[in-house]
């Protein structure tokens, strides 16, 4: 060993280490995204179902609402905020003609507790989903 590379190792461990700290850090942001869309996209797709099976149009933003915040609860998913908005004018489709309800989750997932600098402190992500409703089925 050189004398005069005394201490090097330890500035390129100075330097490296946080480096890789937040790279780890923005991986696990990356992931945790990415997890959570797919629990948003389950969420939209209970909630139209919910919604596209009520029997009238007030009813089913409530079921639409109720069945999304379950699915993400199951899943696991925090959001710190979360709005559910259903287009019910499906189910005023006349007997015989095939209606659909579309419903959007809008969730805002917290990346806070990262303490990733420079990272913004949340990430909102939304998904729709769309269900026919039975053509034949008893309409209020």
């Amino acid at each position: 060993m050189n004398w005069d590379d005394r201490g090097s190792e330890a500035i390129q461990a100075a330097i490296v280490t946080p480096l890789m700290i937040m790279f780890l850090c923005m991986a696990l942001a990356a992931g945790r995204v990415v997890t959570a869309g797919s629990k948003v996209d389950a969420a939209a797709e209970d909630a139209a179902r919910e919604a596209s099976i009520s029997r009238t149009a007030g009813s089913a933003q409530d079921h639409a609402y109720a069945a999304a915040n379950e699915t993400l609860a199951d899943q696991g998913l925090k959001c710190s905020g979360t709005t559910v908005s259903v287009d019910v004018s499906g189910l005023n489709a006349p007997l015989g003609t095939v209606g659909t309800v579309t419903a959007t989750v809008t969730c805002t997932v917290p990346l806070s507790d990262l303490m990733l600098p420079g990272a913004p402190g949340s990430h909102t992500l939304s998904s729709t989903f769309t269900s026919a409703v039975d053509a034949y089925r008893e309409r209020d």
